[in-house]
């Protein structure tokens, strides 16, 4: 049968599988909500438009013909995967859809290592990464939970501090061993690996760092500047440098045996990453989970932080 007269047909093919399967257009039609002429008006239309007959008629009610036999069992299978269809589509309409917005950095460091436990931990909803560089908390689209560095939160949101800021040079193991891990003066010979922003004072930078740590900022060596954290890290990962490494975000890098730190850490408490919600949510459990998830997340590390470095 041609696709046109299908789609002209569908009624019918559903009328005549009740029928089938009641085995009496009078049954078909108490089910259906139409007189019995009816059901019969749609089973002749079919048939004529097939050119074949689809049942017999009987004293007692209707059986099926070999090719009705053959049309019910393909109706059957089609009318239950449209019903599936239609289920799976209104699940779907239902379905929590979450929007993460965060930087760079932290997606590709922290958030996508833990995307199974993430899908884990809001029950099935939909996650959509949105990433940004912006130094102010864009304006329009959609945003359930935001975990921005050094970004205020917009009003009718709320603010929780995840990490402080704490920052420590980096580099591959084999470039650690060449310069060592005693302190800033070994990097005078080492090149490094700059992070190039519009946003000077957001976060420390190699001049902010060994400032602090009343280093020489003299240079004898040749740097590299970057417009992309991730991809500075994997200069560093490969050799080509020192990097200043996030706790945050290099932990998992030090723990696999990526890099390694090669100088003091430097604390900056008054700022860091923090986790942004709405006082109001549309999808408030999901939401609500993933911020007692982060906020876990994040608990555990900074206690084991502070009894190192203490």
């Amino acid at each position: 049968m041609r696709l046109s007269l299908l789609r002209s047909r569908l009624n019918e093919i559903a009328v005549f599988e009740c029928a089938a399967r009641a085995g009496s257009f009078s049954a078909a039609g108490r089910e259906l909500g139409m007189t019995q002429s009816a059901v019969s008006h749609h089973i002749a239309a079919l048939e004529a438009d097939m050119g074949v007959r689809l049942f017999d008629r009987i004293w007692r009610g209707v059986v099926l013909t070999d090719a009705g036999t053959q049309l019910f069992g393909s109706a059957r299978l089609g009318l239950d995967t449209l019903a599936k269809g239609m289920d799976d589509a209104r699940a779907a309409g239902r379905r929590a859809q979450l929007t993460i917005l965060t930087d760079f950095a932290f997606a590709a460091f922290w958030l996508i290592p833990r995307l199974a436990d993430l899908r884990h931990v809001v029950g099935g909803a939909d996650v959509q990464v949105v990433t940004t560089q912006e130094a102010h908390f864009p304006a329009g689209g959609v945003v359930h939970v935001a975990v921005l560095f050094g970004t205020q939160a917009p009003e009718g949101w709320t603010s929780v501090r995840l990490v402080d800021e704490w920052v420590a040079p980096i580099a591959s193991p084999a470039l650690a061993a060449e310069i060592g891990t005693g302190g800033a003066a070994a990097f005078a010979d080492a090149p490094l690996l700059h992070l190039e922003s519009e946003r000077a004072d957001a976060w420390l930078t190699w001049r902010s760092y060994l400032e602090r740590l009343d280093a020489p900022t003299v240079r004898r060596a040749a740097d590299f500047t970057f417009n992309n954290y991730p991809l500075l890290v994997q200069a560093a990962i490969g050799g080509q440098g020192v990097a200043l490494g996030w706790r945050s975000l290099s932990d998992d890098l030090v723990r696999r045996g990526l890099v390694t730190p090669v100088g003091p850490a430097v604390h900056v408490p008054e700022r860091g990453y923090d986790m942004m919600v709405p006082d109001r949510s549309p999808h408030p459990v999901p939401v609500a989970a993933l911020q007692a998830w982060m906020i876990e997340a994040f608990t555990e590390p900074a206690r084991a932080g502070a009894a190192a470095d203490g």
